[in-house]
C-alpha cells in the first residue's frame, strides 16, 4: 500500500461524515470533509508530509515556502515543511490569519516571509475556493511571488478555474470523487 492510499484510508477514517451539513461556501452537503483529525494525528502527518511534498516536489513550481488560511492549512504546511528538511530541500512554513493581531507585532501572516519568498498556498479541503483567496490576497499584498496552490482534497467545484484566471495552478492530492469512491 503507497502513502497515499495509506493516506485515503485514514482520512476516510477519520476525516469523513455522511449527513446533511452547511458548507462555508453557503452550500449544502450530504458529506462533510473534516481534514484536521487525519492532519493532525501522528500518522497523518507523517503520510500528509510524504505525499505533499512528492506533490510539490514533481510540480516543478519550486515554492520557498508553504502555508495558507490558519488553521486548516498548518498541519499540512508544517507536515510538508518538515518533509523537505528531511529530504535536504527545505520548504519553510507560514500562517496567515484572518485579521491582523491587534497586539505585539500586529502581524497577518507569521513565518518569516519576504520580497523574494516563492510562496505555495494549501487548503485542506476546497470547496469554491473563495476562502484561499483570502491568504493569496494577504500575500499579494505582503509583496511576495505566489507560484500555485495545493489543496488535500478538491470537492471540485470550480475552485480550478477560480485560480487559473489569476494564474494559479491548482495540484489536488485528491479529488472528493476519488477519495469518497470504493475501492
Amino acid at each position: 500500500m503507497t502513502h497515499r492510499d495509506q493516506l485515503k484510508r485514514l482520512l476516510l477514517e477519520r476525516s469523513v461524515r455522511f449527513g446533511n451539513f452547511m458548507l462555508a461556501s453557503g452550500a449544502s452537503s450530504t458529506y462533510y470533509i473534516d481534514a484536521r483529525p487525519t492532519t493532525m494525528s501522528a500518522e497523518g502527518q507523517m503520510l500528509v508530509g510524504q505525499v505533499g511534498f512528492d506533490m510539490v516536489r514533481e510540480s516543478g513550481l519550486e515554492p520557498t515556502h508553504i502555508g495558507g488560511l490558519t488553521m486548516g492549512a498548518d498541519p499540512i504546511s508544517y507536515a510538508i515543511a518538515h518533509r523537505s528538511h528531511l529530504e535536504g530541500q527545505p520548504i519553510d512554513g507560514f500562517s496567515v490569519r484572518k485579521e491582523a493581531k491587534h497586539y505585539g507585532t500586529g502581524n497577518r501572516i507569521e513565518g518569516g516571509l519576504d520580497l523574494s519568498s516563492r510562496c505555495l498556498v494549501i487548503e485542506d479541503t476546497l470547496t469554491t475556493g473563495k476562502s484561499t483567496l483570502a491568504a493569496i490576497e494577504a500575500l499579494r499584498e505582503h509583496g511576495v511571488t505566489l507560484v500555485g496552490v495545493l489543496a488535500l482534497v478538491d470537492r471540485s467545484e470550480n475552485a480550478k478555474e477560480l485560480f487559473g484566471e489569476i494564474g494559479l495552478p491548482l495540484l489536488s492530492v485528491f479529488s472528493a470523487t476519488e477519495l469518497l469512491e470504493k475501492t
